[in-house]
Order: structure tokens, then sequence, then C-alpha cells
């Protein structure tokens, strides 16, 4: 943040905080464009989510874990009225508060994670606490400011958020009893690039965390975070002001000492027993190339694509996303832009062996032939990782046969615990693997992306299996593997898409089309497998509109109207999720799924009407034609009926659904 810069200079700030602070007169269409208002809210809840993916720990880690849970929530509410893609004119000043306070939230989290238990006193504690207060109180008052009624936002999501809210309200007053709003305000106008009391101070601090031009943890930090890139991808044209505030940085290694606000007064660096200690730390903290470094998020990159034309390189799941947001130049050079992504596998060899080099290589599960156990304790696995590297070796032989039993072992002993996970994952068998998705050999094939699957439940192998490029080979064996390793890479498809960033990849790599032609020609098995697949990708708001044009919304219709499915949970599942995009909202209406929709609210079981009602909701609010729809086929008995009898959540449905006729017909 730029020097000088404080929560009471609202206008400034919110220039910066949608990426335009570059010293330029002020533009008032930058103020209301929705979709720079709103990227940099969502950008840094992604951020906080990025930090909780490592876990917390300490003094603070009940408290870091329930703050990042509630923040990362308010994602869903942010990216409907980002789909709505109007101007907010008036309403920007309340996103800025927002944006204020998760900047505050992500500054804490990162501060109260790195606190120093061994410190005696507990004066830093207090102030600790104190920040969370503040930070808990700045946010739930800036969710109430939001002008919920004047946009489109899903009966989902308004619920969501008002539990959230009353969370927040509830962690405030347990932090300190009743609320002194104006000790908290005061607290919150403090300038934000104000250091916070040294942590190293005996009776007055809080340590001063070192982030390197806001958003990525500090190289001493970084190891502990498991190299987890901290934040999302800014869209529109902050990113442009990103990528120019990078070329500005140069190789630059100074680094902006950030913290949440200071409340007292501070001890005096100069009489701090740590200064050299201090000072130590920083000059041992490894300078990142600047080549090393994605122009868009000036992070470490851990999977580096070259973009074709422009020859300019970017860390995969960010570029990605800018192609995603409708972007057509590239944002370092402005020239036309292609979307052909091609790995860099130089520069990635070149960034491993820095990595390794300076020491901030990802620690392995596994040292001196012992394994850390679920309960702390260690045990001793030498003559495991010697067999297991045996196996490995016969993955890459000449002889089928060799090949064959050694893919059908590892396939074997992935599936019977998490030990055998870790080992063959450390013992490099996940990049042979995914070379083996390729094979001719059909049964390989299979084994191959089983294995994949059963490693692929330990979250940590989730990023080397990433990393190894496994989506495209994974996505052809989807299209045209057997069925067994359809349904299989169908599965390790929804397992890797729990996570936010796997969900980017895996949406611009194909695997959508062929995850509903897998619903539509696959056995029951594989029918399931692709549905939660294809749900946990949707949830994404930028593959909903993939997974529209690819014919989604036809093909769930289908599942709904045939007699013999077994299908119409998951479909109506996954029409919820799509209901709240505008696209999908079109395209649902066209297929005439409303009458199929009601005669589920007469037929259906309790939670298919549910859901049914949920989705004639979201199809219905502030749509005038879909309403009269209702009313012409006969939807209000049914879903009278419902608003008395169903379960909570119908009841909530069907009386809006109920009132909202009401209101039309008063037109």
């Amino acid at each position: 943040m730029p020097f000088g810069l404080s929560l009471s200079h609202p206008q400034s700030l919110s220039m910066w905080l949608a990426g335009y602070y570059t010293g330029q007169p002020h533009k008032s269409h930058f103020a209301t464009n929705c979709t720079v208002v709103i990227d940099t809210p969502l950008r840094l809840i992604h951020e906080v989510s990025q930090i909780s993916i490592a876990g917390f720990c300490g003094k603070f880690k009940k408290d870091c874990t329930d703050l990042a849970r509630r923040v990362a929530v308010l994602a869903h509410l942010l990216e409907e009225i980002k789909d709505l893609n109007t101007h907010l004119g008036s309403f920007n000043s309340c996103f800025s508060d927002l944006s204020l306070a998760l900047l505050a939230a992500k500054k804490l989290l990162l501060a109260a994670n790195e606190f120093d238990t061994k410190i005696p006193s507990d004066s830093a504690a207090k102030k600790i606490l104190f920040q969370f207060q503040c930070v808990t109180w700045k946010l739930e008052k800036a969710l109430g400011s939001l002008p919920y009624d004047h946009f489109d936002i899903s009966e989902e999501v308004r619920e969501q958020v008002e539990l959230v809210r009353t969370q927040l309200r509830r962690a405030t007053e347990r932090y300190s009893g009743p609320v002194n709003s104006n000790l908290l305000s005061r607290s919150l106008s403090q300038p934000l690039d104000k250091e916070i009391d040294s942590i190293h101070s005996g009776n007055n601090g809080i340590g001063s965390l070192h982030i390197e031009n806001i958003g990525n943890i500090d190289h001493d930090v970084r190891p502990k975070v498991r190299r987890v890139p901290q934040g999302s991808v800014p869209n529109g044209s902050a990113c442009s002001q990103i990528v120019q505030e990078s070329d500005r940085i140069g190789n630059s290694s100074k680094m902006s000492q950030v913290g949440v606000p200071e409340i007292s007064g501070s001890t005096r660096e100069d009489d701090s027993p740590f200064k050299s200690h201090k000072e130590s730390t920083k000059l041992d903290c490894p300078v990142i190339p600047i080549e090393f470094l994605c122009p868009i998020s000036l992070e470490l990159m851990r999977d580096p694509v070259i973009v074709a034309a422009t020859g300019q390189t970017y860390e995969r799941s960010y570029i990605q996303q800018w192609i995603d947001g409708g972007h057509t130049t590239c944002p370092k050079t402005q020239q036309q832009l292609h979307t052909t992504l091609t790995p860099n596998y130089a520069l990635r060899n070149l960034i491993s062996d820095w990595c390794a080099k300076n020491n901030i290589e990802q620690p392995t599960a596994v040292a001196n032939g012992k394994i850390k156990k679920g309960d702390g304790s260690f045990r001793y696995v030498s003559r495991e990782v010697a067999a297991i590297e045996v196996i490995v070796r016969k993955l890459s032989s000449r002889s089928i046969e060799d090949c064959r039993a050694a893919v059908a072992e590892i396939r074997s002993l992935s599936k019977r615990s998490t030990e055998n996970r870790i080992l063959i994952a450390e013992a490099g068998a996940i990049p042979v693997l995914v070379k083996l998705l390729t094979s001719e050999d059909r049964q390989i094939q299979e084994n191959a992306v089983t294995a994949i699957l059963n490693l692929s439940i330990f979250d940590e192998n989730k990023g080397i299996i990433m990393l190894a490029g496994a989506i495209p080979s994974i996505v052809q064996v989807l299209r045209a593997g057997s069925m067994e390793a359809r349904e299989n890479a169908a599965a390790t498809i929804f397992s890797l898409s729990l996570g936010d960033e796997n969900k980017i990849l895996i949406g611009g790599s194909g695997a959508i089309p062929a995850l509903i032609d897998l619903l539509l020609t696959g056995n029951i098995r594989g029918k399931k497998d692709a549905a939660s697949a294809l749900f946990n990708l949707c949830i994404y708001q930028g593959n909903k509109g993939r997974a529209v044009r690819a014919g989604i919304i036809p093909a769930l219709l289908k599942m709904l109207t045939d007699s013999s499915s077994c299908m119409v949970d998951e479909a109506l599942t996954i029409l919820s999720v799509l209901a709240n995009h505008q696209e999908a909202k079109a395209a649902i209406t066209r297929a005439s799924t409303i009458p199929v929709l009601i005669d589920l609210l007469r037929t259906g079981l309790p939670r298919n009407k549910e859901n049914a009602a949920s989705i004639l909701l979201s199809l219905c609010k502030r749509n005038s034609e879909n309403l009269a729809c209702l009313c012409r086929l006969g939807a209000v008995i049914p879903l009278s009926e419902l608003a008395k009898s169903g379960t909570d959540r119908a009841k909530r449905k069907a009386t809006s659904l109920l009132e909202y006729l009401r209101k039309s017909q008063q037109l």
C-alpha cells in the first residue's frame, strides 16, 4: 500500500483497492464499474482462503480458523454481484469499506499465526485479541451496509451472509464483552502501512511481519505455508496496473513492513534487545529473481506457462482466470492474446533448483527413514521406502508385463493407507504414472488413473499431481478410455477440484464437455462420478458459463424427465448451483424446464421439492415472464402446500415465491 494511505481517506483508498492507485487523475467510470470494484474484495477473500489452506497453528489457531472460514463464505455473495455486471453508483463506498475490513483481516491472520508463544508477557496477546475484535466488528459493519435489496442475490447466499454476520457479532462481543464502537472505529482509522509494535519487545509488542509487495508471505514464513500461493487473480484493468507495478519494482529487494493497525504506543526498535536478530533475519531472506515471479500476481511461479504469440510467461492459474474473464489482450504487452498455454519446463526446473538452493522447498513428509503418524508419533519406514522405490523404477520398464505388474501393485498399495500414499509420492511415482495415462495398453491406463485417484486422497499429493501436468491426460482418458477408466478419471477430477485454484485449471482444460458426455452415456457409477465432478467445478463462477455452452442444461433436463433415471437428486443439485448465473438462467428457461420443476413440486421427494422450489425462485425473481408462466401452469397450489408442510428451507423458498407471485398480480 502507498505510504501515508489510511483508512480515514476512503476516496484515495477505494482507488488503490481497485488497482488504480498510480498517481493519475481519478476517472469516475472506474469507481462505478462493478467488475473492478468487486474484484478487489473478491481477490482478498481468495488470498485469505489460500493462507488458510496450509492451516493455522499456535495460540490463536482457533481465532484464525474461524475468521478465515467466515471470510471464505463471502466469496459466493461477491461472485453473484459481479455476475450482474451492473454499475454500482453510490454503493461504491460500501464495497471499499468491505475491502478495508478484508485487508485488515488478511494482515491480522498473518500476524496472529506468527505470534511467538515463548514471549512471557501477555500484553502482546491481549493486543492481538483486541485486533480480532476490531476486525470482526469492522467486517460485520461493512456487511451490514451492503445494499442487498439492490441486487438479485439468491436466497441461499443471503442466508449464508446473515449467518456470518450473526457469528461475527457474537465473536466481537466474546473477545471483550460489550462493543465500544468509538474505540474500535478509532483503532481501524490508523494507517494500514504503519507497523505494529515489535513482537520481540518484552512488554509492549506485537511483532511486525515482513510482507512482500502486499500479498506474498515472507520467505521465513513461506515453508510453513507449504508454498501455497497467497492471493487470487486480479481481473479487469486492475490486473494491467499490477503488471505495470511489477515492472516498476524491477529487481528491487525492498520489502514493505505492514501489519494490523497499532493500538497504543510502541517500543522503539533501538531499545529492543532483539534488533540484531531482526536485522540478520532480513538479510537472510533470499530475494526471488524477478523472472521467477508471475507478472500478474508478483508471486513465485509453480506452474509457469508461455502464452502463444506474445511469448510471455505467467502462472497458469492466473493467466487462465484472466482469459476466463473475457480479456483478449496480453496483460503485460497488450498484444492480441491466444488461448494456447504451453508449459515452460525450463523455467520450472530453474525455479525448483533455486528453491532447493535457498531451502524453501516444501518440507517432505518422510525424513531420516521415519514418517510422522496421525497421532504425532514417528514410525520407521526404511524397508517400505526401499520396496516402493523398486516398484516405482519398474513403472518405467520397457517390458509391458513388468510395467503392468508394477502399476497394478502401485494401485493396490495406494488404496490401503495414507502412509502408502505419502511414500509412493515421495518415491517420485506421480510423474511416471501421469505418463502412463497415455499408454496404449488399456490395463496399464486403467490402473494408472486409479492409482492417481487413490493418491489424490492425500491433500498434499493434489498439488504434485497438478504440477505434473496430469489434467490433460486425465481428460483424454475421460474422453476415450474404457468405462472403468472414464469413471475413475471423473472421480479423480472431482478429488482434484476440491481446491479452488484447481477448479480454474480443470475448467479450462476441456474436462467439462467430457464430463457431460459421461453424464449422458455412462453407467450409473460413471454418471454419479461425473455429476459430483460437475457440481464441484460449477461452484467456480467462471465454469458455469462453460458448462452451459457445453450443453449441460439439456443433459440435466433429460435426467429429470427420464422415468428410469435415478439421478434426479444430482440433476437438481447441479441446477441449483447454476441457477444464479445469468447465462444459465436463460438456458434453463429456454429448455422448458419450468414445467418439469413444477411437476416435481407436486410429486417429488421432500428434498427434490426443496431444490425445485429453490431453482424456481432463482429463475422467477424479478422476471415477470417466468412468474406469469408459474401462474399459467398452476404452481400456486403445490407452492402453497409446500409452504405449509415442506422442509424448513422448502417453506422459505415457497413462501418467497408466493410473495413474488402476489406482487406480480397486483401490478
